[in-house]
């Protein structure tokens, strides 16, 4: 039996590129965990992303049923519209954060991930806290334990 998991994402980024962060929050049963980091220079589109990879690195069990809570439309669109296998048909050829979608799609193929798309800023509870810490953590606030950090 394989175990149901929620993961709302979040990623900022100031100037795009500027300092960012992302925001994550796990939902299991009664159990909630929150991951966020931030980053000197970065892009949106790099934070949203490694929203969801470190979400998904963070389950502990393979074969999780995973549901994405993402309001980028870059991250849930390219899978739930299949770019992303063919980008990596072709190699990722041309495509920005190539890195990160190959760090994606190994994590992702451990687990049965459903990606659904919501507005940003819509009054949703888990998105808005990942909204926060993503915030922060490009700010170099770290809200999980209320200290200053900046990663490289």
């Amino acid at each position: 039996m394989s175990h149901k998991i929620t993961l709302y994402s979040d990623g900022a980024a100031s100037g795009n590129p500027g300092p960012g962060g992302f925001g994550v929050v796990l939902i299991s049963g009664n159990h909630r965990k929150e991951i966020s980091e931030g980053y000197k220079m970065t892009t949106n589109n790099r934070m949203e992303l490694l929203a969801v990879i470190r979400g998904l690195e963070a389950l502990k069990a393979g074969n999780c049923q995973v549901t994405v809570y993402t309001d980028s439309r870059y991250v849930a669109d390219a899978v739930e519209k299949g770019w992303v296998f063919t980008w990596e048909r072709k190699d990722f050829k041309g495509k920005k954060n190539t890195d990160l979608w190959r760090r994606f799609l190994r994590v992702y193929r451990k687990h049965q991930v459903q990606m659904v798309w919501i507005k940003g800023h819509a009054s949703i509870p888990e998105n808005e806290r990942c909204d926060s810490l993503a915030v922060k953590a490009s700010q170099g606030i770290d809200l999980l334990t209320d200290q200053g950090y900046i990663a490289g």
